[in-house]
């Protein structure tokens, strides 16, 4: 079955009749037939050093730059066609598509908003529109734009997994919670043990405040797929939330196993050996995570903590500084530079991070949501969602 691509791709070509044989516009129509890329493309350039305000041999190039993957170069001819001839059959579908490859995803969502509002609610070609739509909005980080669009998309594929996925990524992301769980339970029709659907049923759970079926939604992604990146540090840190630092440990371990350079795994251990009063465990840990990234906040102030137990008073004074300036509003951070301050007989600077202990409220632990997802690299504009079958 064609790709969506092709199908609509075709549509340029049969924006006008062929010219008479022997001519560059005939021959660039047969190089095209036979798959010759690079002489269509200079048959469709000497049509257009003839005649520089040819729409078609615009839109022609954009097709075959579009067929080499080069998107940008694609959208720039799309435009210069489009500006000449604007409602060329299949010009703007191909100039929406060229955009949503090229992860301008924003502007193609125009399109094929506009698109969308031409054709007949049901057809197929208006069902296509939306999946793009979603997968666009999806893209973009526009995730609750894109829930209505993906509810319509699964609703006419029930049998596909990934848009099933990608809508329930979409209502976690919106907080839209139950939406998440309903989801999740069609998903099982079709995949009894995805590690990654029970992952996205714990992260909600555990942001309904959950927190025990979190777990167990962890518990199960880990069986499912005991390999699945993030599943082991996902359950460790929801252990290390209810002080389960033993069976923590075991999990961020696993974590390390699959990727030694996770940051928040190697912290996380460090900070559960810490607590097991591992100081010799916890150490190495907390140094390779600030070493790979010097902004981790809870690595540098345990490494405060372990140094004033060692008696390194000028390596831990630098360490909590550190993490003072990484979070300035962190309670624990300014309580443990008060007792260090009390400690050396510097009451005055004691007494001033103690006023700050009392007037900041202890933070709770964030959800396995924010850890998981501390920065929605989906939001970028350079996400390139895949785009889906044809019917």
């Amino acid at each position: 079955m064609p790709s969506l691509v092709c199908g609509l791709a075709s549509a340029v070509q049969s924006g006008q009749a062929p010219q008479p044989p022997g001519d560059q516009r005939q021959k660039a129509y047969v190089f095209e037939q036979q798959g010759d890329v690079q002489k269509a493309q200079s048959a469709w350039q000497a049509v257009l050093k003839a005649h520089p305000n040819d729409a078609e041999a615009d839109a022609h190039l954009g097709l075959l730059e579009s067929r080499q993957e080069h998107y940008a170069d694609a959208v720039s001819f799309y435009r210069k066609a489009a500006a000449i001839e604007p409602a060329m059959p299949g010009l703007q579908m191909n100039l929406g598509l060229a955009l949503f490859k090229n992860g301008e995803l924003r502007e193609a969502t125009e399109i094929f908003t506009a698109l969308l509002k031409t054709l007949p609610e049901e057809s197929p070609e208006a069902l296509r529109l939306t999946t793009l739509i979603g997968l666009a909005d999806y893209g973009s980080g526009q995730y609750a734009e894109a829930v209505p669009h993906l509810k319509k998309a699964t609703s006419a594929d029930p049998q596909n997994l990934p848009f099933r996925l990608t809508l329930a990524h979409s209502c976690l992301r919106s907080a839209q919670y139950q939406c998440v769980l309903d989801v999740y339970k069609e998903i099982l029709t079709l995949n009894a043990e995805s590690a990654e659907a029970d992952m996205l049923a714990g992260e909600a759970l555990d942001e309904m405040k959950d927190r025990t079926a979190a777990i167990e939604q962890f518990r199960a992604a880990v069986k499912a797929d005991a390999k699945m990146p993030e599943a082991h540090f996902g359950l460790g840190y929801l252990l290390w939330c209810e002080l389960q630092f033993e069976d923590a440990s075991k999990e961020f371990q696993a974590e390390l196993d699959l990727n030694p350079n996770h940051v928040q795994a190697l912290t996380y251990l460090g900070d559960t050996q810490m607590k097991l009063s591992h100081p010799e465990s916890a150490l190495p840990l907390l140094e390779k995570a600030v070493r790979i990234d010097p902004k981790d906040q809870l690595a540098h102030l345990d490494l405060g903590i372990l140094h004033i137990d060692a008696g390194r008073n000028d390596d831990a004074l630098r360490e909590l500084k550190t993490a003072e300036q990484l979070d300035p509003n962190d309670q624990n951070v300014h309580f443990r530079l008060g007792r260090f301050y009390k400690s050396l007989g510097k009451t005055t600077e004691a007494n001033a991070e103690f006023e700050k202990t009392r007037r900041l409220q202890k933070a709770s632990d964030a959800s396995v949501l924010k850890k998981l997802h501390p920065i929605d690299a989906s939001k970028s504009e350079t996400a390139r969602p895949s785009l889906p079958p044809s019917n």
